[in-house]
């Protein structure tokens, strides 16, 4: 049977609720949001009865990180309640649950579900603990068909894992279906799962988590030393132990543990440590003083503010149970660690030292490890789905399988032994078999994994024709590389341009090799790429090479280095071939005026872009400043009679405001995307849909566009910017210089000495941008702005 969603239902306001309805929005699919009628509601009173679901989709729309990716999606979003509203299931090709996690009330709404729905509607329960089979108990048969536990991770905007639970009765179709729907449509990491408690993420997280709470209390450790210890140096988010707990939520975490145990009595040992207790006590006493973290500003940590009134957090003494202000803990093993590159060998640092430091991060890895081998093959037949979804669930840099296979399995093996932390038994017996790693390599990537029900290697499956760069280097499709930049042949007539400097910052071997690509591309290929599988696209210049450049007075250099900027940017808008780029992450300053140049972008949903250099003291020069002008002015000034001053503020607030687009959805909003750019949901998937992207246009027999004039506004329009900017500063919105940094933008966007309103040429424009650059380079506080952010990462306000 063929599946679509045009049509989808939310059951269930609550914070995972309404961030599904939003996070279905994001994807473009239409949802009607509901909940349960408030008790005494009146008929006919839409407001009081929907005074749940209003609540509910309000919170969601104020909470930070936004679950939209633009308020433009809002119209996306309908909200009804269960009893007025409850026909739009009849209609929909999707329901999803996300109510109380109580049985009866599940069971009951499913009987209300399978009576009105399509017969080709899925169902699924984004239940976290309860069993996906137990919530379909009763059903018609063509419901269980119909039925599959869609368990998200919260905010599911930007956590990527996705477990898929089937049940014995699901149609393998739909087990498809929404597989690939997860994966393609709202860019999750899909993780099939068995029924079984907890599921994967949760069940790895809490059989851990409360041995490494049992762990730190019994050896007294601090909060501030353990979150010190187990956030980035163990390859986990900031949020390491306890800061995690406060965001989760004390109360979510006590739920979820104590919902666990009755499930697992056979698995004697997360029984042991979810039973323990001194954590039992401790998270007892946090409940009872209303200390749930985040959500209450006060769990391990407290929102304090200091005597000159700036915010700082108190930790919790676990002994004394009040907060006290952190502490900065030091130890050897860490500082010989730390600049360690690589989490196999720093975490060998630490395996290898002998302080406390040392034996907490041991203890936590060889549990992990233990854990992680005995729930297998009761969650999963191999290591993989465990490794993804602590990975994409929890932000690991890696999962316990993979870091194992780091580590060396064999010798680890026999480290957990002697410390009394033995693996399964499975273990040993692929050792034995010969399989010395969880996972098959060839060039260092992950070809196969060590089935431990087939008692071999299994082959790995991927989509065909992904794009994947570390599997090309070291290949004949390199075709040229240099310390900062790659140039590939991806297949299918594309060559593709890679950044890799830190931070993917533009300098000299970039502009290079990129120029060596258009050359190459203009004789070879049918179009080019730019992208990379890096975090960030890229974050703007080489500040320090700029400020160097500026202190020694290179002006000849820097002024050179601008005008390749220039060049490349505007030689790829209008170049024969299609040129898509590929953005993901920070696309800040030069990374944001390369994308503006591109002949189509295909953007990750989760880019942040934005010409931010009135932050380092300059403006936009690569041809930002022009590119903002063509974009936001352009267009209005071509219909008679228009008033050009609402949409020159626009692009001289957005660069003078160094604003950032939090979406590729926003940056659309903005004017940095076109109504034409694509926007793909899953990362993972950006580089093969730009390829896509390339072939498509050249099919169609893809045309550059015509070189455009710009409309200035002239001298009065500077005026107005500089009284506006004036504005700020008398009003101590901005600082006097950043109100001279203005006035130099002005004087670029109103085309500088002109009398009168007039169209210019580009280049025009860009001899403008790229002369105000260079004289506020020679400014002292632009270089301090500079040097602020190369040491801090924060702007100066001077």
């Amino acid at each position: 049977m063929n599946y679509h969603i045009h049509k989808a239902v939310v059951v269930g306001s609550g914070t995972m609720g309404a961030a599904l309805a939003a996070h279905l929005a994001n994807a473009g699919v239409p949802v009607t949001l509901l909940d349960i009628v408030p008790n005494g509601a009146s008929e006919g009173d839409k407001a009081a009865r929907n005074k749940i679901v209003n609540e509910g989709w309000d919170r969601c729309i104020k909470a930070k990180p936004a679950n939209l990716m633009s308020s433009e999606l809002r119209t996306l979003i309908t909200l009804g309640n269960l009893e007025d509203d409850f026909g739009v299931i009849a209609e929909a090709d999707w329901i999803i649950e996300a109510i109380i996690e109580n049985l009866k009330i599940k069971v009951d709404l499913m009987t209300r579900i399978d009576a009105i729905r399509k017969p080709n509607a899925i169902v699924s329960t984004n239940t976290s603990g309860i069993p996906v089979k137990a919530i379909a108990e009763g059903r018609s048969k063509g419901f269980k068909q119909h039925f599959i536990g869609t368990h998200f991770f919260n905010p599911p905007r930007y956590m990527k894992l996705l477990e898929i639970i089937p049940t014995a009765d699901t149609s393998n179709d739909v087990t498809e279906f929404i597989s690939q729907f997860g994966e393609t449509r709202l860019g999750k990491g899909i993780v099939l799962c068995k029924d079984t408690p907890n599921f994967i993420g949760n069940r790895m997280a809490f059989g851990t988590g409360a041995f490494a709470m049992d762990f730190i209390l019994n050896n007294d450790y601090t909060v501030d030393e353990v979150d010190a210890l187990t956030g980035p140096l163990m390859g986990r988010p900031k949020t390491a132990t306890f800061r995690l707990i406060d965001l989760v939520g004390v109360d979510v975490w006590d739920h979820v543990g104590r919902n666990l145990a009755p499930l697992i009595p056979y698995d004697k040992l997360g029984q042991k440590y979810l039973s323990a207790e001194k954590p039992a006590k401790l998270i007892s006493t946090l409940l009872e003083r209303k200390w749930l973290g985040n959500k209450t500003k006060v769990g391990f940590y407290k929102e304090v503010r200091g005597e000159d009134g700036k915010k700082e957090f108190y930790s919790l003494d676990l002994n004394s149970l009040e907060h006290v202000p952190a502490g900065k803990p030091r130890f050897d093993s860490v500082k010989a660690a730390k600049d360690v590159e690589g989490l196999g060998d720093r975490l060998n640092v630490m395996l290898d030292a002998d302080d406390k430091a040392a034996k907490l991060i041991q203890a936590l890895t060889y549990q992990a490890f233990q854990y992680a081998s005995t729930i297998i093959p009761e969650v999963a037949d191999s290591a993989k789905p465990i490794d993804d979804a602590t990975r994409w669930g929890f932000m690991h840099e890696a999962g316990p399988f993979e870091t194992w296979d780091m580590l060396g399995v064999k010798d680890v093996v026999k480290r957990m032994k002697k410390e009394g932390y033995p693996a399964a038994k499975w273990v040993d017996e692929m050792l034995k078999n010969g399989c010395e790693t969880f996972y098959q390599y060839k060039g260092g990537d992950k070809v196969g994994v060590y089935d431990v029900s087939k008692q071999k290697y299994v082959k790995t499956k991927r989509a065909a024709g992904m794009v994947m760069l570390r599997e090309l280097k070291g290949t004949k499709k390199v075709i040229s590389e240099n310390a900062g930049a790659s140039l590939y042949d991806i297949g299918d007539g594309v060559a593709l341009v890679e950044f890799h400097t830190k931070m993917n910052a533009l300098d000299e071997d970039i502009f290079t090799i990129t120029s060596e690509a258009l050359d190459r591309v203009e004789k070879d290929f049918d179009g080019l790429v730019v992208g990379n599988e890096a975090e960030h696209f890229s974050a703007g210049a080489n500040l320090f090479m700029v400020v160097v450049a500026s202190q020694q007075g290179m002006w000849d250099q820097l002024d050179a280095s601008i005008r390749k900027l220039q060049g490349m940017n505007m030689r790829m808008r209008y170049f024969p071939k299609p040129v898509v780029v590929a953005p993901a992450g920070l696309a800040l300053g030069g990374g944001c005026e390369i994308t503006m140049h591109a002949s189509r972008v295909v953007a990750a949903s989760e880019t942040y872009i934005g010409l931010v250099e009135l932050g380092a003291g300059v403006i936009p020069a690569g041809a930002g400043t022009k590119e903002y002008m063509r974009r936001i002015i352009n267009p209005v000034m071509k219909v008679d009679n228009a008033e050009p001053f609402p949409f020159i503020q626009k692009a001289f607030l957005q660069i003078g405001q160094a604003k950032v687009a939090t979406s590729a959805f926003e940056a659309r909003d903005m004017g940095i995307l076109n109504p034409q750019d694509r926007i793909v949901l899953n990362r993972d998937h950006l580089l093969t849909e730009a390829k896509r992207e390339v072939m498509s246009m050249s099919a169609a027999g893809y045309r550059p566009p015509t070189p455009e004039l710009i409309y200035a506004a002239g001298r009065d329009m500077y005026g107005a910017m500089k009284i506006g900017a004036w504005s700020f500063k008398e009003g101590k919105y901005i600082t006097d210089y950043d109100s001279h940094i203005a006035t130099k933008l002005a004087y670029v966007m109103a085309g500088g000495e002109l009398s009168k309103p007039q169209w210019v040429s580009e280049q025009y424009i860009l001899d403008l941008e790229r002369e105000a650059f260079l004289s506020l380079c020679g400014e002292e506080k632009t270089q301090a702005r500079m040097w602020s952010l190369l040491q801090t990462g924060k702007p100066l306000r001077n």
